[in-house]
């Protein structure tokens, strides 16, 4: 049976597994239903149901998803450097440019212009670190390098090029 994975499309971190998707409704809250807190207790997105096992929590689907296919070439665990270094930021920064307007909010440009100097400042240590290795890690891909690209997805379909001005990272 193939996993289903229960997101939105409001949800960047959804797009990290890729599998049948089903989409849930955020913007009329479908993800607080009954049936759906049934399955994820926290009301939030993604979970996972493989053949009646529920994972919850981006990373913890990514990892399990690992585990379960690591015979089919999985890219091995590495240390979640994205979670300190990049996703803080980052999530900020599509929060105030994307989410807060589709949600009929404004923009509070001034939050976004620092989210974007506190990720440029990031991801010139990323630019250093993969001007000397093929991935953040080290010369093997892993789920840390896949972390990073729902978002900075996100940020390009908004226009930012923020990802597009460092070389190493561009690549």
């Amino acid at each position: 049976m193939v996993l289903k994975l229960f997101g939105s499309r409001w949800s960047p971190n959804a797009k990290r597994v890729p599998f049948e998707a089903i989409e849930i409704d955020m913007i009329n809250e479908e993800h607080k239903t009954p049936a759906y807190v049934a399955k994820q207790p926290f009301g939030q997105v993604p979970f996972i149901d493989d053949d009646g096992l529920i994972v919850y929590e981006s990373r913890a689907i990514c990892r399990y998803i690992c585990k379960k296919y690591e015979h089919q070439g999985t890219a091995a665990l590495a240390a979640s450097v994205e979670v300190d270094d990049f996703d803080v930021y980052v999530q900020e920064a599509t929060m105030e440019a994307i989410v807060k307007p589709a949600l009929g909010g404004k923009m509070n440009k001034t939050v976004y212009e620092k989210a974007l100097r506190k990720l440029g400042a990031k991801l010139d240590v990323y630019d250093g670190i993969l001007g000397r290795q093929r991935y953040i890690a080290g010369d093997v891909l892993t789920l840390v390098d896949l972390f990073h690209i729902p978002y900075a997805a996100e940020l390009e379909e908004y226009g930012c090029d923020i990802m597009q001005t460092r070389p190493h990272v561009a690549r």
